[in-house]
């Protein structure tokens, strides 16, 4: 895609379409070309928006080409990013009970190390291995708790714990308390993260 095409799309602040034929070729409508996936890999690199249209139907099929680049990363890339543990543990949570909350986790977990990446990238420069990786590990997994307290009440708590149990209550969902607990936790895992890139 051309650095003209790029320009204009994003100043027009709209999504580019790309059209799927049925010979598998993708058409850039901004650019008036074909492209490949290899093309695609770089506007998401570059934060171009873009979206994948059926050709013939007008379907979005944006979620299943994001998802044949990643495939194709990993198959053709020199050093796999997904490690097997991760993709076993990804493929157990279809129908899984958890499932319908994985998508806001992980965009969030993304989110959150992206905003980051700076100090973690410093911190493997380093070589340390805790740190802010592991303030970082620390608010990803505080936020699955919580998330798993808000959505499914009784999950979290239900599994065993290394400190003595707690007498029964009759709701199992986090306090205003606790979720101010919370917060403050991840402001203070925050303010070290801070502290450690200056």
């Amino acid at each position: 895609m051309s650095r003209k095409a790029r320009e204009a799309a994003s100043q027009e602040g709209a999504a580019i379409t790309i059209k799927k034929y049925a010979n598998r070729r993708l058409y850039n409508t901004a650019s008036s070309s074909y492209i490949t996936l290899e093309d695609l890999a770089g506007m998401v690199r570059e934060n171009v928006e873009f979206q994948v249209l059926d050709a013939k139907t007008g379907d979005d099929i944006t979620h299943s080409i994001l998802t044949q680049i990643i495939m194709d990363e990993e198959a053709n890339g020199g050093q796999q990013m997904l490690p097997v543990s991760f993709l076993r543990q990804l493929i157990g949570m279809y129908g899984n009970s958890m499932q319908a909350m994985m998508p806001s986790y992980l965009e969030a977990s993304m989110a959150n190390f992206r905003e980051n990446q700076a100090k973690i990238r410093e911190a493997f420069e380093k070589g340390i291995s805790g740190g802010p990786l592991a303030a970082i590990h620390e608010t990803n997994m505080a936020m699955m708790r919580a998330a798993a307290d808000v959505f499914m009440p009784g999950i979290a708590s239900s599994k065993p714990a290394a400190k003595k149990p707690s007498a029964p209550t009759e709701s199992t969902a986090p306090t205003s308390d606790e979720i101010a607990a919370l917060r403050e936790q991840m402001a203070a895992m925050q303010k070290k993260l801070d502290d450690l890139s200056k």
